[in-house]
């Protein structure tokens, strides 16, 4: 049960540390709360998920694979957010899976 609650005080770190932009550009509740949520259930996953790789590794492919979806659907209405959205995914997925191998691994 610890570490559910660690993995979960880490996906919550990250989905703040993302969301924190979006609130300043003043874009739309839904949309936070759906990237909030987003890197709370990765906060969930990514420390659990064991590929014999680092956990910084692991990370930052779980959360590309799982922002690819989202970055197609923004991507016809802003070409621009695409870059934030890669560079904020490969930060926050190598920040829980570092944090995931060293608190719950």
């Amino acid at each position: 049960m610890n570490q559910i609650l660690i993995a979960l005080f880490i996906g919550i770190c990250a989905g703040i540390v993302d969301i924190i932009p979006m609130i300043i550009q003043k874009l739309n509740k839904r949309e936070i709360l759906s990237a909030f949520v987003h890197y709370l259930a990765l906060g969930l996953i990514i420390p659990f998920v064991n590929w014999e790789l680092s956990g910084w590794l692991t990370g930052i492919i779980i959360s590309l694979l799982s922002a690819i979806p989202i970055m197609i659907i923004v991507f016809p209405k802003d070409k621009k957010a695409i870059i934030p959205m890669f560079a904020l995914s490969i930060l926050l997925g190598a920040g829980i899976g570092y944090f995931g191998e060293m608190f719950i691994r």
